[in-house]
């Protein structure tokens, strides 16, 4: 299981070069595709996306192994099958591919379709831009969800170090399509295969491409269940109801909390029910009913955003990227970590996340949390590298690290306030 889990922990190092690139083009083509906020958050959910990744594994595949194990019909070549002839297990790996990707399908469009499931994908789907950060930006309990479709895999008797690794690779593949950079590609290629155009459809919030293009690496699902929409006017992104914030664990939590309020306000069982399991924003009457999607155009949606110091806003940087090779390093180094330890810098890397979401939007708590992150992490940081480097170099270097970042973030103390969210018109950047 870790070493096909292990193939998106090793291209993180390209995901980011890809990343610099489209930027650098992106600056030098003045197209304003980024911007540092939603950047920097949409890196934070993918960072936290791996770091809850590391506990959901140990449920997430247990009932796939479980099944394969008891229930399985029949056993398909595989890589662990050494008696397998090559051209057997390469078949093996072309029917794996289409059935992850149709599984992936079903679960997709399902958790755009019942409510209750959309609070698990909303995540990847709220930021209000369209570059390759959006890829990484992932919900962290989504994992929890989308492993129950896959076990009909399992009964099929589809090894589970190949379905790992394959899903490995389709979850690889869709890191590219999320760019504006790349227009069409050749016809046949967008007829069988998803491709940035047709997944800037699936992220958009016009109601034309709403729910439309859920493929993974394959678009022939879409066209063949009636879920295939062309790219044709211009694309809005994000979500009909914006979160207004760049705290990460609260947009992960943010629209169950919303649903299960609403909910709770049911004035019978059914109604419940259907709240849970009809698409999101289904409301008996008596709350609203169901509000018609809004018609939208790049001149009038607005976007949500944020103005802080730009000194802040270096500060929030350094950090990141500090934060950034730390958790590389953990998500290497977890095996072998106790669960008390494991725990803990897990907690640590979330903490530090919440509080950088919360600089950006000005919060005055997200100073203090900041400060009490930047103590707690000296001693830890100590521990935990004194065994893979020089114990005196460390001693002395963690500590000046942490002076220096309160000495550079204090300054700030008094420009932190509860701020009203600025908006800024989507093709006005």
């Amino acid at each position: 299981m870790d070493k096909a889990v292990s193939y998106i922990v090793l291209a993180i190092p390209v995901f980011f070069l890809l990343i610099g690139i489209e930027l650098l083009v992106d600056r030098l083509r003045k197209t304003n595709y980024y911007r540092f906020n939603d950047a920097i958050v949409n890196l934070s959910l993918g960072v936290g996306s791996q770091v809850s990744g590391i506990f959901l594994k140990l449920f997430v595949y247990v009932g796939y192994y479980y099944l394969y194990d008891h229930y399985r019909l029949t056993t398909m070549p595989g890589l662990v099958d050494s008696a397998a002839p090559a051209w057997a297990v390469v078949l093996t790996f072309v029917v794996l591919f289409i059935g992850v990707d149709f599984f992936y399908y079903w679960f997709h469009r399902l958790a755009h379709e019942i409510s209750v499931l959309w609070g698990s994908h909303v995540v990847h789907h709220q930021s209000e831009e369209y570059n390759l950060t959006v890829a990484l930006r992932q919900a962290w309990l989504q994992g929890a969800f989308s492993w129950v479709f896959y076990l009909p895999l399992a009964i099929f008797g589809f090894e589970p170090l190949m379905f790992l690794t394959v899903g490995s690779f389709q979850t690889l593949y869709q890191f590219w399509i999320h760019t504006k950079a790349i227009n069409k590609m050749p016809a046949w290629f967008e007829y069988v295969f998803n491709t940035p155009s047709h997944h800037r459809v699936h992220h958009g919030v016009n109601p034309k491409y709403i729910d439309k293009n859920h493929g993974g690496t394959l678009i022939i699902f879409d066209r063949m269940f009636g879920t295939f929409q062309k790219e044709e006017e211009e694309v809005v992104f994000g979500i009909t109801s914006q979160p207004k914030s760049w705290n990460p664990l609260w947009l992960n939590f943010e629209y169950w909390g919303g649903l299960f309020k609403d909910v709770a306000k049911a004035r019978n069982l059914k109604d419940a029910v259907k709240m849970l399991a009809l698409k999101p924003g289904w409301r008996p009457d008596y709350l609203g009913g169901v509000q018609p999607f809004k018609e939208v155009t790049p001149q009038t949606f607005r976007k949500y955003d944020t103005q802080i110091a730009v000194g802040l806003a270096y500060y929030i940087f350094v950090q990141f990227v500090i934060v950034l090779g730390g958790t590389t390093g953990y998500l290497f180094a977890a095996e072998g970590l106790d669960w008390p330890a494991k725990t803990g810098v897990a907690l640590l890397i979330i903490t530090t996340l919440v509080s950088l979401g919360g600089l950006l939007e000005n919060k005055r708590w997200a100073f203090f949390v900041e400060l009490l992150r930047l103590l707690a992490t000296a001693p830890v940081a100590i521990l935990l590298l004194q065994s893979i480097a020089n114990p005196m170099i460390i001693t002395i270097a963690i500590p000046i690290i942490t002076l220096v970042s309160i000495g550079w973030l204090v300054p700030f103390h008094n420009t932190l306030k509860p701020a009203e969210p600025e908006s800024v018109v989507a093709n006005a950047q």
